[in-house]
């Protein structure tokens, strides 16, 4: 029997956690930082954009009709990562992971068997966020998604260990997908902040948790890095070198870095082929999902063609359309 074909990069638009947040002392903070990252001529394309995909990003009939024209059976839905909202204050992040936990669900619910769905933690407070995966799953949905830090922590930070044992023990998904670039204003222009800042974020992200040993102490993480992890699968040589030639380079993690790629997922949106034809060759073709970043312009509207694109042999192709991903969404 062939397996579905799955996207494990999609996202809703959930307008119930900006209503919760509006007017809330920090969030003009927020806007402003956002503001200067992008620049304004960015911001002046982004707004339209989202307005223009609002439908396909809310009403499920619409997901659905999208999703059929692209031969898309079945979708990982995920918030929009401009829900994170890691400023936010403990009473106001309790709020917001709830709201977009519960939207989600019921989102995902009207087709459940085409749609799967994931939840959001408060990364900002790292106490909240074992009760925030808890809620999640109890709304049935299969885990969280994750930006690559929250203010002043990285994700190898300490305070997240009982978060990482949690998601370990529970077999919950997690889905890192970053949301803005510490790189600030350097790319304040010509989308730099999200063409050239979303993989940095992703090598970064990927780099604490490799080099500071957490996915040593937490092997059965099921782990699926947005954008095809970024910069790092096609440049970790230079990692491996340094871990292998400098004692505080190799000092967090007990293997070379090139060797933690096998113990994560990676989503299939690289826009390139001879890029994805690398992933799959050094990540292993069990190691890589379809993704599309459905329905934002960044993402693509024929996910399945960009695969088939990379020319893979047969048994690698149906892998990554929908196979791999099949097996890690099956509830055991």
């Amino acid at each position: 029997m062939t397996a579905p074909t799955v996207d494990v990069h999609a996202h809703v638009l959930i307008p119930e956690v900006e209503e919760a947040v509006a007017g809330l002392p920090g969030l003009a903070e927020a806007k402003a930082l956002d503001a200067r990252r992008n620049g304004a001529a960015s911001l002046a394309v982004s707004g339209p954009m989202v307005r223009s995909i609002l439908p396909k990003a809310t009403d499920v009939s619409v997901r659905l009709a999208a999703m059929d024209a692209q031969g898309v059976d079945v979708q990982l839905v995920s918030p929009s990562p401009s829900h994170y909202h890691y400023w936010a204050d403990e009473e106001t992040a309790e709020k917001v992971h709830r709201l977009a936990n519960e939207a989600t669900a019921a989102h995902c619910a009207q087709a459940p068997d085409r749609l799967k769905g994931l939840g959001l933690v408060p990364l900002q407070h790292p106490s909240l966020a074992v009760r925030a995966l808890e809620h999640a799953l109890e709304q049935d949905l299969l885990g969280v998604e994750i930006s690559s830090h929250a203010a002043g922590r990285e994700l190898s930070d300490p305070a997240y260990e009982p978060f990482w044992t949690r998601v370990e023990e529970t077999g919950a998904i997690l889905f890192l997908h970053p949301f803005g670039c510490t790189l600030d204003e350097r790319l304040d222009q010509w989308y730099l902040s999200n063409v050239v800042g979303q993989p940095t974020e992703n090598a970064v992200a990927l780099s604490h948790l490799i080099f500071s040993g957490v996915l040593d102490r937490h092997p059965e993480l099921k782990l699926i890095a947005a954008h095809g992890g970024g910069y790092l699968p096609t440049h970790l040589g230079r990692s491996d070198h340094a871990w292998s030639a400098r004692s505080d380079a190799g000092a967090g993690c007990a293997h070379l870095p090139s060797s933690y790629l096998r113990r994560l997922y990676f989503d299939s949106l690289v826009h390139d082929p001879h890029v994805l034809r690398e992933l799959i060759r050094v990540a292993g073709a069990d190691r890589v999902l379809l993704g599309s970043d459905f329905p934002f312009d960044m993402g693509t509207e024929d996910p399945v063609g960009a695969l088939r694109a990379a020319r893979l042999p047969d048994t690698d192709f149906h892998a990554v359309r929908g196979g791999n991903a099949a097996a890690l969404l099956r509830k055991d």
